[in-house]
């Protein structure tokens, strides 16, 4: 491989002046700069992004962290989704991107590479537990992150989310209205902050209608299509009317059971699911659901994590997506 030393001796041009090249600098002859990228690409030369760290501060690459494990990963709709916006949105700004997944013990290994590693300008979090420990060890270490959803400590952070608690009451609200009595809720996993988050406006949402909360009628699906069949046999003896599923995986899964009991979707038991993943629509039933953007959250994640590594603004920058319920053949 190509040194930058041997590029500088190509082109004809000083070793700094390559540097420069590499890294964009204006202050450099057009014509100097053509021929110096001519040989950087017949050399397929690839900078040394830790040494660009050393001399200009930045390295052009961003850390995505997802502390889940692998088996999840492919199996929710929301993850691939993201990491194709983030990836596609780094792209476009001239970034790159370093992918994390957490096992459950990422705290004592995930954590310590993350802060220790000098290539990163920064870093996206998604997908945060309860305290988790990674929101405060990034704060303290000072590398500029942002997370998407936001952080119920008292951490001061920058996030992009959506408002959880006002999506599940319309949704659950919905239901109310077209006469359900039995409204169950299939939830996400233990420990999340989005799973809490839901779980506890499902409650509050009946809670304020009047309604009885039957714990009965809440059952953990994992947020994928297994857990939300699984969960969708633990709630069925309890005869519930309407599904809420805190994703459309879920949804899936309890329709799934609903119909091997000879159950009809909607007019036995009508289902609602959330995040309006690519399926949602073609799935028979339709699936009424809540239109998450989540392809907008991670734009908008490297938007604002590119602006607080080139801009290091005071305030902090919080951003709330709009969602929508959109309504189909399901509920």
């Amino acid at each position: 491989m190509s040194t930058i030393e041997e590029i500088a001796k190509q082109a004809g041009v000083s070793r700094s002046t390559v540097s420069r090249v590499i890294n964009d600098d204006p202050n450099v002859n057009e014509q100097t700069r053509e021929r110096v990228l001519e040989v950087v690409s017949s050399n397929n030369y690839v900078p040394n992004r830790a040494a660009r760290k050393l001399a200009g501060g930045r390295t052009g690459v961003i850390g995505l962290v997802i502390p889940i494990g692998v088996s999840r990963l492919f199996v929710e709709p929301f993850f691939p989704i993201l990491i194709q916006s983030v990836t596609n949105r780094c792209n476009h700004l001239n970034r790159s991107v370093m992918f994390w997944l957490g096992e459950p013990e990422y705290e004592r290994r995930s954590i310590t590479q993350i802060l220790s590693n000098d290539l990163l300008d920064g870093v996206i979090v998604s997908s945060l537990q309860d305290k988790d420990p990674i929101v405060e060890a990034l704060h303290y270490s000072q590398i500029p992150f942002v997370l998407i959803g936001r952080y119920r400590d008292n951490l001061p952070v920058n996030f992009v989310d959506i408002d959880n608690e006002k999506c599940t009451q319309a949704a659950v609200n919905y239901l109310i209205q077209t006469g359900r009595k039995r409204i169950a809720t299939i939830t996400g996993v233990a420990g999340t902050l989005v799973s809490r988050e839901r779980l506890d406006a499902y409650r509050s949402t009946l809670a304020k209608a009047g309604m009885p909360v039957d714990e009965k009628l809440i059952a953990e699906g994992g947020f994928v299509e297994e857990g939300g069949y699984a969960a969708m046999a633990n709630i069925f003896p309890h005869k519930p009317d309407a599904v809420f599923a805190t994703n459309d995986a879920m949804a899936v899964g309890a329709i799934r059971y609903l119909r091997e009991q000879g159950m009809r979707v909607p007019e036995d038991v009508a289902v609602v699911g959330f995040d309006d993943a690519p399926f949602a629509a073609s799935y028979k039933p339709a699936l009424t659901t809540i239109s998450q953007p989540i392809g907008e959250l991670g734009r908008q994640a490297v938007d604002m994590l590119v602006k607080i590594i080139d801009q290091q603004p005071e305030e902090l920058m919080t951003q709330v997506l709009p969602s929508d319920l959109i309504i189909r053949e399901s509920a």
